[in-house]
């Protein structure tokens, strides 16, 4: 949050061209990275109030290999492959759509057990990434006026 808001405060004001200080493209990343900050400082507080920083860490091994490291590593993966792989080299809207797609899948496939819920999970979540692409594509170029790669 601190390094947001730094890096926020850095952007251009616009002074010379007397534009409205609210308009400036520093002030929303600004105001979120505060939010953050605060957030974060009132986490750390709970946590060392409640005796959270005690808490002990299991073995490398054993939280290397661990279910939970495992989605972790999944989710960076396909974040990564999004970010570096599809965006730029697909249509925004293409690329949000597998990525989504591939993101629902991943997550729900282990919970389920036979053949009929995992289609039902696949048709879920081609339904989701194509109103996810739709709409954030959409609320992007509509709303927002940003042009998307």
């Amino acid at each position: 949050g601190l390094g947001a808001f730094v890096t926020s405060w850095r952007m251009p004001r616009y002074e010379n061209l007397q534009v409205n200080p609210y308009t400036v493209p520093g002030i929303v990343p600004g105001i979120l990275s505060l939010i953050l900050l605060l957030l974060g400082i009132i986490m750390l507080v709970r946590s060392v109030m409640r005796g959270g920083w005690r808490i002990e860490v299991p073995g490398v091994a054993s939280a290397l290999f661990s279910a939970t490291s495992g989605r972790l590593v999944v989710a960076l993966v396909l974040t990564l492959g999004y970010a570096v792989v599809l965006v730029g080299r697909l249509p925004y809207w293409l690329a949000t759509a597998i990525f989504m797609f591939l993101f629902v899948a991943a997550c729900e496939w282990p919970m389920r057990s036979n053949r009929r819920s995992r289609v039902v999970s696949l048709a879920g979540a081609a339904l989701i990434a194509a109103i996810v692409a739709v709409a954030v594509t959409a609320v992007f170029q509509q709303v927002f006026l940003v042009r998307l790669p």
